[in-house]
């Protein structure tokens, strides 16, 4: 596929919220809106040894350059590919004697493209990095405090003879990717392994409920819509994660990236009542709600703490105790209990208890198709994960129907030629395939089945980490 696409949008002024971009024509659910390659872009600094800086792949054995020692790639294309953005960086890591961290790299990386090819616009961009957004007036005193510090690392690192810039213009650049970054994840699109800066991408406005969604793959992101826009309509993507009240979204929002935000969701509230759901019959009184509120929170500080020191039989056990107390008082879709579900099931299929795990994650999906929209890609990657989990619980029906519902989220969000979804339509394959021997004959079915997994190693879930599922913009802890 071609980058580019941008006569399929527009810019304009969005009322209340500055900029924006709207559709020059129709689209449909899973086109291809526009795509972008990073203007710059670097691998987080935990993952420097791990993660192609090419093309941001994962792998197992990655060459490393000669000259710095720093950078990694998967093969002599990937280095080659990279000379032209790496030349600068790989002098000035050994000028500089170590490696700054991402942010004072990603900023070098962007100032030296600006050396080469002036402040304008390039090619296939709407907008220069000159003219987004930077937010530096609005930093707390906290976030002032870093700027400098990154700021004044940043001088020591550049070299003496590349372009000289002004502080102010060294300060739009970091505020640039304070509320610009977006998170780059590895080719599965399972973890955040870098961030990178997408002018086009940076005019998209957000709303809690939009009609886009972006992913990053092969080297590029894609901006697909979610389901029927009509010409003329604003593009919107959404910066977090949806499942929250109103409230505590429209906080997240102002403190991450600065804005009040005034989308139909907020304004009228929607899904609040599902988000803080209590049982009908007999209702809990208010105090008792509030009580279970705080519970959950105090137990899910715990859990977080057994989680970060590996203690995933503590981690069960927590969950476990807060989910019986919680049932008599919490609806099913409460998002005290769904975040319950999700921590149980995933840490449950982690330790193999199948069995356990998927009646948690089932019940997790029912609650998650309540909330999220239908094209969700979170709630595909959750009801996919709930699909293996109940495929290796032998519940081949359910797990069947989940692994077919979460394919056609993601042919969506992510498209066909996607690795996920490659992924997910040969288990598609595969699960069809067995329950058509199932309802032939259930005995022999798990015969086979227990005599393929004796032959094979078991496929183990990934270990649960504290971190969540990458979030769209990269934002500075």
């Amino acid at each position: 596929m071609t980058i580019g696409r941008m006569e399929n949008v527009e810019v304009f002024t969005a009322e209340g919220k500055g900029r924006g971009l709207k559709a020059t024509k129709e689209f449909w659910a899973a086109d291809i809106i526009f795509a972008e390659r990073a203007y710059s872009a670097v691998v987080f600094d935990s993952l420097v040894n791990f993660v192609c800086h090419t093309c941001f792949k994962r792998q197992e054995k990655l060459h490393r350059c000669g000259q710095c020692k720093f950078a990694h790639y998967c093969d002599r294309t990937c280095q080659k590919d990279a000379w032209l953005n790496h030349k600068n960086e790989c002098s000035a890591i050994k000028r500089y004697g170590k490696v700054p961290n991402e942010n004072i790299r990603l900023a070098a990386r962007i100032m030296w493209r600006v050396e080469r090819e002036g402040t304008g616009l390039t090619e296939g961009c709407l907008v220069s990095v000159d003219d987004l957004q930077n937010h530096v007036e609005h930093f707390g005193e906290e976030e002032q405090k870093e700027l400098r510090v990154d700021v004044d690392t940043f001088l020591q690192y550049w070299p003496p003879q590349s372009q000289q810039f002004s502080m102010q213009y060294i300060s739009h650049i970091f505020g640039v990717i304070n509320c610009n970054g977006f998170t780059l994840s590895d080719q599965r699109g399972l973890q955040a392994v870098g961030v990178g800066i997408f002018p086009n991408l940076g005019l998209v406005n957000h709303d809690c409920w939009p009609n886009c969604t972006v992913i990053f793959n092969n080297g590029k992101i894609e901006l697909r819509a979610l389901g029927k826009i009509s010409e003329g309509e604003e593009l919107t993507v959404s910066y977090i994660d949806f499942l929250n009240v109103s409230e505590e979204r429209k906080k997240q929002l102002k403190k991450q990236y600065y804005f009040d935000c005034t989308c139909e969701h907020c304004q009228k509230k929607l899904k609040d009542d599902l988000f803080l759901g209590v049982k009908d019959n007999p209702k809990p009184s208010q105090e008792v709600v509030k009580e279970m509120i705080q519970f959950s929170k105090d137990t899910l500080e715990k859990i977080d703490k057994a989680r970060s020191e590996g203690l995933y039989h503590e981690v069960v056990k927590l969950c476990r105790e807060c989910l019986q107390k919680q049932e008599p008082v919490f609806a099913d879709t409460n998002i005290y209990m769904l975040r319950m579900l999700s921590i149980v099931s995933e840490v449950l299929s982690y330790l193999q208890a199948f069995e356990e795990a998927s009646d948690y994650a089932r019940r997790m999906v029912d609650g998650y198709m309540k909330l999220y929209h239908p094209n969700n890609a979170q709630l595909g990657m959750a009801v996919m994960r709930a699909g293996l989990t109940n495929w290796h619980a032998g519940n081949i029906e359910v797990g069947h129907g989940m692994i077919c519902k979460a394919y056609a989220i993601l042919l969506v969000t992510h498209g066909p030629s996607h690795p996920i979804t490659k992924d997910l339509e040969a288990m598609r394959v595969q699960t069809e395939m067995e329950l058509r021997m199932f309802r032939q004959n259930e005995f022999m079915y798990y015969k086979m089945r227990e005599a393929a997994l004796n032959n094979q190693p078991m496929q183990v879930m990934a270990e649960p980490s504290n971190e969540p599922a990458p979030a769209l913009f990269h934002k500075k802890q």
